[in-house]
């Protein structure tokens, strides 16, 4: 797809050679000095010397192709954030071209052209994204500095970019177009009211733009928007629970979609501007269609399918309908898909013993080609342990699954301690990529680790992902972690008595609940910028994403439904939380305020309870340097020793 992607996660950091505090002595790690360990012991040197070659491991993310020399664009990190590099051919020197002090992970020529390179970065992990241009390894801000700004599309000739910002009222996603070379010439062109709106594409003609209204997981609606006048054209009916995803037009001007009308999963094919008609293209599947993209010249549709959490890349010519499976890839994950001019697909690649790198494949060969080769620290990763496919019935008869990575039997013989970790959103899914610094858990502690997809979780279909909405089916998903946890203490090679659990956004909340509700099961939990309490945080997450927020979880400002959402907060049942927690967090998350974690921490501590607290003051919804990555790492790990594998 050619719209702008701000936030890279593919892409780790290596080495770090930053601001930190002075140790006490040579015997510990200097803390990073962004960092607040509140409660937490100093790091062992000899500590941090054991797991270093976890932590040197590169990664790199294919960002797009250079529509005229045939060179890459990937985000990789040689210093502390990920930045932009370009890479001339397949296995290529790496060439810098962003070097800010932070992360960098998307961005894109303009079409045709290349004399514009427009990306974007936050400060800090606010999320409060600025739109830039890139020139010889600086970068101009377009925006204004303050708002919150999202990339949407550019146009086809390389001349316009649209893009949202809430620099109206610092709330609602108000629609622009401007041309980057000249900032002056930014215009409002869609004044809406809501924070899921972004242009997804301009017609071929400039004169319209597909626009996208994010409700919720389940509900996307589609408008056509005059650029001259302003005019919101629906296309369908707004009354229709229907998920779209992408948008494309093609050269003939059709327009390109995933949608789930008429399947419980995102199926490929084209949308009628006019009727609203959705008319299914390939052969129909059992599993979502991730992303794809339409070769410039019309002549083919590259698409990728989740299949059990498994990418598998297909390609459709559009003349004959014909659908060819690209199977010279090996089984993993892929993103950031994009064909070049000339025909090329580019893309992201990883799996459990591959470290993220870009590939490209020919579309009449099928051949894959690496452009890229990624560090490893010195370690074998072809030795790292594959993950298993555990499904169960949960509480009540539902059929959930998760991954398992068990370590070596041979070098770690008899029943094994486990860590649970369960995922954000909740509108995502576990998948099996690479584990990065968990494979120290897993090749040098015999820690079997195992990834969850509770009710709730995307790739099962829309009917699944709807299972936990709203406040009175939200420990439902709770509950599957129980079903869970009991299921794997009957497994023969697992230690029942040895269980921690961690999680990370909406898994922090499961992480809380899990505390409280689980606490005979559990020795220890670490939960990752987390909600405690979900009137608070409803109260006090960014106006721009409240509204979203509140359809997923619940309206805090309707009596009963504030009443529940109370009750299923992991604060209200703190007292119950009896064994030893770490927290995370970051002070500028503009989705799960740091508050959240001072109120819960005060809480256990007020009972004699046992609280870490790690806090990123230059971080947010999660840790993005690689200082504090790795700090964070050794931290959890000295807890996860002391409370779970003693």
């Amino acid at each position: 797809m050619r719209y702008l992607a701000l936030v890279a996660a593919m892409a780790l950091p290596t080495v770090p050679a930053f601001a930190q505090d002075a140790p006490a002595d040579a015997n510990v790690v200097a803390k990073p000095a962004a960092l607040v360990a509140d409660g937490i012991p100093a790091v062992p040197a000899e500590l941090a010397a054991e797991t270093r070659p976890y932590m040197e491991f590169r990664t790199a993310g294919f960002v797009g192709w250079h529509p005229t020399d045939k060179s890459m664009v990937i985000s990789t990190r040689f210093g502390n954030t990920p930045q932009l590099h370009r890479v001339a051919m397949p296995m290529g020197a790496r060439q810098q071209v962003t070097f800010e002090a932070e992360p960098i992970g998307g961005g894109g020529w303009a079409p045709k052209k290349a004399d514009v390179f427009v990306t974007g970065k936050d400060i800090g992990g606010n999320e409060f994204y600025q739109l830039y241009t890139l020139k010889d390894g600086q970068l101009t801000m377009l925006t204004d500095g303050k708002s919150r700004n999202g990339f949407g599309a550019w146009s086809d000739d390389g001349e316009l970019i649209a893009y949202s910002s809430t620099k109206r009222n610092g709330t609602d996603t108000d629609l622009y177009v401007m041309n980057p070379r000249d900032p002056s010439t930014a215009r409002m062109v869609a004044e809406v009211k809501g924070g899921g709106w972004n242009v997804q594409a301009f017609s071929p003609d400039k004169k319209s733009a597909l626009v996208g209204e994010y409700v919720s997981v389940t509900n996307v609606d589609m408008h056509l928007l005059d650029l001259a006048t302003g005019a919101m054209t629906p296309i369908g009916d707004k009354a229709k629970d229907i998920a779209y995803g992408g948008a494309e037009f093609a050269p003939d001007g059709s327009l390109w979609v995933t949608s789930d009308e008429g399947s419980d999963f995102q199926r490929l094919g084209t949308l009628d501007v006019k009727t609203g008609t959705f008319t299914p293209k390939g052969p129909a599947e059992k599993w979502d269609v991730d992303t794809f993209d339409i070769a410039p010249d019309g002549s083919f549709v590259a698409y990728v399918i989740n299949e059990a959490g498994m990418s598998k890349l297909r390609l459709m010519d559009l003349k004959s309908g014909k659908v060819r499976n690209v199977d010279t890839l090996p089984v993993g994950l892929i993103g950031g898909l994009e064909i070049a001019p000339w025909g090329e697909i580019g893309l992201t690649f990883t799996s459990a013993r591959s470290a993220a790198d870009a590939y490209s494949v020919d579309p009449k060969s099928l051949k894959v080609t690496r452009w890229t080769q990624s560090e490893t620290g010195g370690l074998d990763v072809t030795k790292n342990s594959e993950p298993e496919l555990v499904t169960i019935k949960s509480f009540d008869g539902l059929e959930v699954s998760g991954f398992l990575y068990r370590p070596d039997p041979v070098k770690f013989p008899g029943k094994r301690p486990m860590i649970m970790s369960v995922h954000g959103g909740p509108e995502a899914q576990s998948r099996p990529g690479f584990m990065g610094r968990n494979n120290y858990l897993l090749n040098e502690e015999g820690v079997a680790l195992f990834y969850p997809n509770v009710r709730g979780s995307t790739g099962y279909g829309k009917t699944f992902v709807g299972l936990d909405n709203g406040p009175f089916k939200r420990e439902d998903s709770v509950k599957d972690m129980g079903a869970f946890l009991d299921a794997l203490a009957k497994d023969k090679g697992l230690d029942a008595s040895r269980f921690g659990l961690t999680g990370g956004s909406y898994g922090g909340y499961m992480c809380y609940a899990a505390a409280v509700q689980f606490g005979d099961k559990l020795r220890a939990t670490n939960c990752i910028v987390a909600i405690s309490n979900f009137v608070t945080f409803l109260e006090n997450t960014q106006s721009y994403r409240r509204d979203l927020r509140r359809v997923e979880y619940g309206d805090e400002r309707d009596p009963v439904q504030r009443e529940k959402l109370i009750a299923i907060s992991p604060l209200t049942r703190v007292n119950e939380i009896r064994k030893p927690m770490m927290v995370v967090t970051g002070a500028n998350d503009p989705r799960v305020p740091a508050s959240e974690a001072d109120q819960i921490i005060q809480a256990i501590r007020a009972k004699g309870g046992t609280a870490w607290h790690l806090l990123g003051t230059n971080e947010g919804h999660g840790f993005a340097k690689k200082e504090n990555i790795d700090y964070q790492f050794w931290t959890s790990l000295m807890f996860w020793k002391q409370n779970l594998l003693n």
